[in-house]
């Protein structure tokens, strides 16, 4: 192998790591190691539906649901059986009950739920939705969301109902 192939192949996890050799252009996000640390930190805690709430505006309009999508891949992965997606990033107000409705069917069957978000700033039933599921993860996308809106959404949702933030870099 050359220099130039071995240099696109190297790729920093973390500050605190070393540096790992893969192919990520080759690599789904759900065979990746920093995926199942996430999903194996999220079953740290008892859920049957999890939130993924943006901590502010700044992202893409997608950017919960493709995290919602990779770790339901994840989980799926890990434990065997299907992970529901649910795409709560434009539900209006009039809509608000049925799509609970549905998320609370789902969990009471024993399955899981992961909920995608938009920024409680953005649509004012991002809030009520993270305080119906069981738990909430609030997604932090480094150098794009304020961290002031941040805070302000944690507080609105509640802290309590949080297992974590999950660092995102864009």
């Amino acid at each position: 192998m050359n220099d130039a192939r071995e240099r696109t192949m190297l790729t920093r996890v973390s500050s605190d790591r070393p540096i790992e050799v893969t192919d990520e252009a080759r690599v789904e996000p759900w065979r990746r190691t920093d995926w199942q640390r996430l999903w194996l930190a999220a079953r740290n805690q008892p859920w049957r539906s999890l939130s993924l709430v943006p901590g502010g505006a700044g992202a893409a309009r997608d950017f919960t649901v493709q995290i919602a999508v990779s770790l339901a891949r994840t989980g799926m992965m890990h434990l065997g059986v299907p992970i529901h997606v649910a795409d709560g990033t434009r539900v209006p107000l009039a809509q608000l009950m049925q799509f609970v409705q549905e998320i609370q069917y789902h969990s009471r069957s024993g399955d899981l739920v992961l909920v995608a978000l938009a920024p409680p700033s953005e649509n004012p039933t991002a809030v009520s939705l993270a305080k119906t599921t069981d738990q909430a993860m609030l997604c932090v996308l480094l150098n794009r969301m304020n961290m002031v809106d941040v805070k302000k959404s944690v507080n609105q949702i509640g802290q309590r109902q949080f297992i974590g933030t999950a660092t995102f870099h864009g």
